[in-house]
């Protein structure tokens, strides 16, 4: 049924047995499979975790074993299309933590993880580390903690230290079914972070353009103010994302709440003025 050759010698002394210069070809594989199989390329989630060269080897021992006219025609397949599952932008991520994540996942080993929150500011706790999820090439730890589970960006995390204590993980939990559910989740809710600047008149439209019913209402219903600015509430996705967007605009915008925004842009202005407040550069004014 497997397709290996067997034979059979009957009385005393007989019995079944391979013939003795059968070697396997994997015959059991079709073209079209062993052109699927060389299509397969090593993803960087799998690099980062240290375990690509066992996967290249265990697919150069496969190639070897297929007959000569397949492993030809895989060949030729792969030199014809390539699968590129990287981003556009190759910022690597830090990855200090993953091959300690790891280990306490194989050993069910707890976790103290220090890391960073949504706000720039440092948190901790003690997490029992249910698995690790590549996202596009982000690696994403699941974890319980509080009695719920959690998902954190394993780029964030400053500090993951195993305890010697183990945990029990729950008979229930199944990683890719969770994973699939939380994007769900994700994508249905969305994270808010409400912002309420001051716009100057003359960057209104600009603002319909990229925010469109959300600033059109507002400016339907508010008047401006005694200097003609308007006092907006913006919805952005994240505290990281509202603040790249308004440094954008300059001083036709100002932030007004929250007050953690507000202090984070008035940094970066300060940082921006201490840049280019020395005069080591000199212009030349009959220059063009």
């Amino acid at each position: 049924m497997a397709g290996v050759p067997i034979y059979a010698e009957r009385g005393p002394g007989g019995g079944i047995s391979l013939v003795d210069s059968y070697r396997t070809t994997l015959t059991g594989l079709t073209k079209d499979e062993v052109q699927a199989l060389f299509l397969i390329n090593i993803p960087a989630a799998l690099e980062q975790l240290g375990i690509s060269q066992n996967l290249k080897t265990a697919l150069l021992k496969l190639s070897a074993s297929l007959p000569e006219a397949l492993r030809n025609g895989g060949e030729r397949f792969r030199q014809r299309i390539y699968l590129d599952s990287s981003p556009w932008s190759r910022n690597e991520e830090s990855l200090s933590c993953p091959p300690v994540i790891q280990k306490a996942l194989w050993n069910n080993q707890r976790l103290r993880l220090r890391y960073t929150t949504p706000f720039a500011t440092e948190s901790e706790g003690v997490g029992d580390p249910y698995g690790l999820v590549a996202k596009a090439n982000v690696w994403h730890l699941i974890f319980a903690m509080g009695g719920r589970f959690r998902v954190l960006q394993v780029s964030d995390i400053l500090e993951a230290e195993p305890f010697d204590e183990t945990f029990i993980r729950s008979p229930d939990f199944e990683l890719e079914r969770f994973w699939d559910d939380w994007l769900k989740d994700v994508e249905q809710n969305p994270p808010v972070f409400l912002t309420r600047i001051r716009a100057a008149p003359g960057l209104m439209q600009e603002l319909y353009r990229r925010y469109g019913k959300q600033i059109s209402e507002q400016i339907i219903k508010n008047e401006p103010d005694a200097d003609g600015w308007f006092n907006l509430t913006i919805a952005f996705d994240s505290f990281f994302t509202a603040r790249e967007r308004l440094l954008g605009f300059d001083a036709a915008i100002e932030v007004i709440e929250p007050i953690q925004l507000r202090l984070s842009m008035a940094d970066f202005g300060r940082q921006i003025a201490d840049r280019y407040s020395d005069t080591k550069y000199s212009i030349d004014s009959s220059s063009s």
